[in-house]
């Protein structure tokens, strides 16, 4: 993934682009280029009034994410709790990132076996490599990711006088867009690659990944890009549907529904 591409993780634009590969979504909401934090003026008070409720009586139609974190300490679990609710807003479209599972999905992926390095191969000698050599640290995902979280915790620490998980919104939303950008800098952690090539993957996958994994709960993704789950598996749907919204969309299909 490119800074580029992680800069502009705004939640809107990004699932507009994820909208529009699959061709499965007849509306979305414009791009928020600011990462999902808005200005709201009194003359449009009314209207985000409107979207809170919309976003709460969503919120109240979806299972409980699971309760206690596997990997995460309590100040990592603030961190990445924090972050993926500046990531993924409440809104009219989804509830905020927690709500969705998408902590608990990036918890349960540290504690398992992508965390732990199972297919990666784990001795030395540790070498500079380049880019198209892929992973090339000593540490596991699960290392990698904590050391980052207590890196950039340091930064926004100089920066703002206060742990991540304390910014205000804004704040918090221009911290990530430094991060991915490459603007955040730290002596032993490369942060930028930590953000592009650990962190937002980890957050799309939790986002459409199958609730199984205990991100995108309720589905409320597929259900937003309308996306049948494994309905979707079959040829001659998908030829037949390509570029149009699927009837079973409204009602989608996981792993766990066919077991």
């Amino acid at each position: 993934m490119t800074n580029e591409s992680a800069a502009n993780f705004g939640r809107r634009g990004f699932l507009k682009g994820v909208a529009a590969a699959t061709s499965l979504v007849p509306r979305i909401a414009p791009t928020i280029t600011t990462g999902g934090v808005v200005a709201v003026s009194v003359a449009t008070s009314k209207a985000q009034q409107a979207i809170d409720t919309a976003s709460n009586q969503q919120s109240s139609k979806l299972p409980a994410p699971d309760l206690g974190y596997e990997s995460l300490s309590p100040d990592a679990a603030g961190f990445v709790e924090a972050m993926v609710n500046i990531m993924c807003p409440a809104d009219s479209l989804t509830p905020n990132g927690v709500d969705c599972g998408l902590a608990t999905y990036i918890d349960r992926q540290l504690a398992g076996g992508f965390g732990k390095g199972e297919r990666l191969y784990m001795h030395g000698p540790w070498k500079q490599g380049k880019p198209q050599h892929g992973y090339q640290l000593p540490l596991t995902p699960e290392q990698f990711f904590k050391a980052g979280v207590a890196a950039a915790n340091e930064a926004a620490q100089k920066k703002f006088g206060k742990e991540f998980a304390d910014l205000a919104p804004a704040d918090a939303d221009a911290f990530l867009h430094d991060l991915a950008d490459g603007k955040v800098n730290d002596a032993g952690v490369p942060l930028g690659s930590w953000f592009n090539e650990l962190v937002y993957p980890l957050f799309v996958q939790a986002c459409f990944a199958d609730p199984i994994y205990d991100g995108n709960v309720g589905k409320v993704f597929w259900k937003m890009i309308g996306y049948p789950g494994l309905p979707a598996t079959h040829t001659h749907d998908m030829v037949e549907f390509r570029g149009k919204p699927y009837p079973q969309a409204k009602d989608p299909k996981g792993i766990a529904d066919f077991s």
